[in-house]
């Protein structure tokens, strides 16, 4: 953004919309001094304005129109751009603190420090967004005011032509609701022009009426105008504080209009000449000739004079911490009446010398350059608003999202996105969306497969393509087709994993490969079976020897063996399981169709319980368990130890051989895991002198403890030492039975 140095020279229009007429001013700021080329006012035909509110946006956009007009006539040229101010109706203020570190130091120019200003005014309206309460009124910040600078810390009276690392700034920014900024701007676009600043009255007022050398005092402005009293509190070289109250000249006005029996024009003209004539003539509504005397004027007014100055001194307190100011300015048509000065000192209790209306005495530095130019208090804030433009840059952009005007606070930096934020577009309708992911369970464990990616969405400002990223500008018109959803997440059972392994057995010497085969919600499934929503899969990680001798499509012999022990045609088969029988003595058919089925659901899964996040040993079978650690005892152990506790000859895929392992045989594991009448229940046992509950069985073996404690198998953890195992004292059985209270060791111990 330009400095104020840049900026000398610009011709400025400025134009004052008040409630009671329309004040234009253009000029030019340069050396120092702002020289007016141009005045020129008019008063609206109707009350198309009530207390600084537009009433009928037609009616004052026509009379801005007829001042437009005339000032262009007068200057030989076309004015397109006018600064603006608005009246303080529902003003709201927030004050608020923000700092920028460098990288290193460097000399602070004017950008920088309107940079800091910026953001300032966006960490301010962050702030009053967060604590607005009027959920359904829209705010808008229309001025803002640095009240105080610093520098790596310090304050500073002026940042500029500085080097430092770190800068700050304690900032006053003003809201408005929107109706009163809009109103406002819909009015000067109907006459044709564009906003180029908008700034609040008070802030434009104190341009002129409370120079920078008089703000080290603690003064306060007053801005009397038609439909408000604006007023701003200085101290200690910085504004401190902006107010209003919504009483101001027009409600004398309204006294004169129901005494004097008169229209609102005629009430006006009686209230201004009280000032200058002691008797005044005029024609009431019936059209007879009246006359009243000032004194009888003065007389009706004094008791709203009174509620006037009394409003106004009560608000000069609130901003100033509770108590008095020492001097007050009063601009404005409002406050030039007889009498109000001296009742606003009696007021706030100081000395009727230190309340005084202000005109040409603070127009030192206003050069005008042209004749019969007005210079009275009437013209401080014209004049003020053509100055905010040098000091400020706060004004609104409007756009067009998708076919609606929507108005944005121009930072410099506007984007697509901030129209959106605005337009209060869906988020998720501005980004890819994935569609719809697959929830379902394997073996108890959660698993989810996510949806495919949709498209993004297709931004085009003014009819090129865009991003999220892009600058906007006034006028520019945005369209964004929402982003797509992608298709929901679709999996088959055989893609999973733990189908991927065939399992490894071997069947009479030789080594045979079978499929893992699944459950879905309790029913066997092929693999292009397509998993649904919150599915329950179980995947079976055994066959018995029947349905090994099926699979394989041979007969089942006599003499059944696993893992080199007697074992029924049901006795279930796990990884790398041996499985034998008698080819040339096949059994009878129907010999074994009636056995009782040994398994139950929990041996065909030998799945860890759902509610163990971190299973100690996988999610194997029982039997592999057992297998594990006997084999584990075999190694540490040697074979001798090993024959303590019985020996099964066991095949692995890729060795051959024999391992020891404690177990007892398959049959017995059967009829021990066999489930009883009274269904799954819990059971409490002493592991190392701490009780553990297992659950989800009918019954339990002594592997199962496994499941439950923290105890690391690995071959590495126990190089030189040997496992020890214990049920009640004795060496305990793999696969035997617990019973509620056992007491059970479980070790490693040292072999040297």
């Amino acid at each position: 953004m330009e400095g104020v140095k840049e900026k000398q020279g610009q011709l400025v229009f400025g134009l004052d919309i008040g409630t009671r007429s329309i004040v234009g001013t253009v000029g030019y700021l340069n050396g120092g001094k702002f020289h007016v080329l141009a005045q020129r006012s008019k008063e609206h035909e109707t009350r198309a304005m009530l207390d600084g509110q537009i009433h009928d946006i037609g009616k004052v956009g026509e009379t801005i129109s007829q001042v437009k007009e005339q000032l262009e006539a007068d200057l030989g040229r076309e004015l397109t751009e006018v600064c603006i101010a608005a009246a303080g109706r529902v003003l709201r203020t927030v004050t608020t603190y923000v700092e920028h570190s460098f990288e290193s130091d460097r000399e602070i120019t004017q950008e920088d420090v309107y940079s800091l200003c910026t953001m300032g005014v966006e960490k301010a309206y962050e702030e009053f967004q967060n604590s607005n309460t009027d959920t359904d009124m829209k705010f808008y910040c229309v001025g803002y005011t640095a009240m105080r600078y610093y520098m790596n810390g310090y304050q500073m009276g002026n940042l500029e032509g500085h080097k430092a690392k770190n800068i700050a700034v304690d900032l006053i920014a003003t809201f408005l609701p929107d109706d009163v900024v809009d109103g406002l701007y819909k009015a000067v676009e109907l006459a044709g022009l564009h906003v180029a600043n908008l700034t609040l009255e008070p802030i434009a007022a104190i341009q002129v009426a409370i120079p920078e050398k008089f703000r080290m005092l603690n003064m306060a402005l007053v801005d009397v105008g038609a439909g408000t009293s604006d007023i701003s509190i200085t101290k200690e070289g910085t504004i401190t504080a902006y107010g209003m109250i919504p009483v101001a000249g027009d409600s004398l006005t309204d006294i004169l209009v129901q005494h004097c029996l008169v229209e609102f024009e005629v009430a006006e003209q009686i209230k201004r000449k009280c000032r200058t004539q002691e008797t005044i003539e005029y024609e009431d509504i019936m059209g007879l000739p009246q006359t009243i005397k000032a004194s009888e004027v003065l007389e009706l007014l004094d008791p709203e004079i009174e509620r006037m100055t009394q409003l106004v001194s009560d608000t000069i307190k609130e901003l100033n911490g509770d108590k008095p100011v020492s001097a007050v300015f009063v601009v404005g048509g409002g406050g030039m009446v007889p009498g109000y000065t001296e009742k606003l000192a009696e007021k706030l209790g100081i000395v009727k010398e230190r309340v005084a209306i202000r005109g040409q005495e603070v127009m030192q530095t206003i050069t005008f350059e042209l004749e019969n130019a007005r210079k009275d208090a009437m013209m401080v804030t014209p004049i003020g608003i053509c100055l905010s433009y040098y000091v400020q840059s706060n004004n609104f952009i409007f756009v067009e999202f998708n076919g609606e005007r929507v108005k944005l606070y121009d930072n410099g930096k506007l984007s697509v996105t901030d129209a959106a934020m605005q337009m209060q577009f869906p988020n998720d309708q501005l980004f890819p969306r994935k569609g719809e992911a697959l929830l379902f369970t394997v073996n108890g464990k959660t698993r989810m497969v996510r949806g495919e990616q949709g498209e993004a969405a297709v931004i085009r400002v003014n009819g090129d393509e865009a991003d999220m990223y892009t600058q906007v500008h006034n006028g520019d018109r945005i369209v964004v087709t929402p982003s797509t959803e992608g298709e929901p997440a679709v999996l088959e059972l055989g893609k999973l994993s733990e189908l991927g392994d065939a399992l490894q057995v071997y069947v009479n010497g030789k080594r045979i490969s079978l499929p893992k085969t699944a459950e879905v919600n309790g029913h066997r499934e092929n693999e292009f079976y397509r998993i649904g929503q919150n599915d329950d899969i179980r995947i079976r990680n055994s066959y018995t020897v029947k349905e090994i001798a099926e699979f394989l499509d041979v007969p089942l012999g006599a003499d059944i063996r696993v893992n080199d022990t007697a074992a029924q045609p049901d006795t279930r088969v796990y990884e790398h399981f041996t499985v034998s029988w008698d080819m040339k003595n096949p059994l009878p058919e129907g010999s074994y169709a009636d056995l009782p089925d040994e398994d139950t659901e929990e041996d065909a899964y030998r799945e860890e319980p759902v509610y163990r996040e971190e299973p100690v040993y996988g999610e194997g079978p029982v039997m592999q368990k057992a297998e594990a650690v006997a084999g584990e005892a075999a190694m540490t152990q040697g074979t001798e130890t090993a024959a303590e506790n019985g020996t099964a000859s066991v095949t692995t895929q890729g060795t051959s051989g024999k391992q020891d392992e404690k177990y007892e045989s398959v049959e017995q594991t059967a009829q021990s895991q066999s489930v009883s009448p009274q269904g799954p229940h819990p059971l409490t046992v002493i592991v190392n002198h701490s009780p553990i509950t297992m659950q989800g069985k009918a019954s339990y073996v002594f592997v199962d403890v496994f499941d439950y404690i923290d105890f690391d198998l690995g071959s590495f953890a126990s190089a030189g030492r040997s496992i020890v195992t214990n049920l009640n004292g004795r060496p305990a059985q793999f696969m035997e039975p617990l019973k509620e209270g056992d007491v059970i060791e479980i070790y490693w111990k040292s072999m040297h």
